[in-house]
């Protein structure tokens, strides 16, 4: 069980990293929400365009707490 919990924190650290590394790339804001909701579209998630606008801003926010 150990074991299990160690590979979920670190799958789970790595999607975290990899999401931050999207929102942070030198990329305008519309290709990197187009990235991301391709990215959940594969994974059988579909968001409106208001949702992933929430989500963005978010993720962003949580970061920006988390940074100070």
């Amino acid at each position: 069980m150990k074991a299990l919990n160690i590979l979920l924190a670190f799958v789970g650290g790595a999607a975290v990293g990899a999401a931050c590394g999207v929102l942070f790339a030198p990329e305008k804001g519309e290709d990197t929400r187009v990235r991301i909701a391709d990215a959940l579209r594969k994974r059988g998630i579909r968001l409106s365009r208001e949702d992933m606008d929430g989500l963005v801003d978010d993720i962003a926010e949580e970061l920006g707490a988390n940074a100070q």
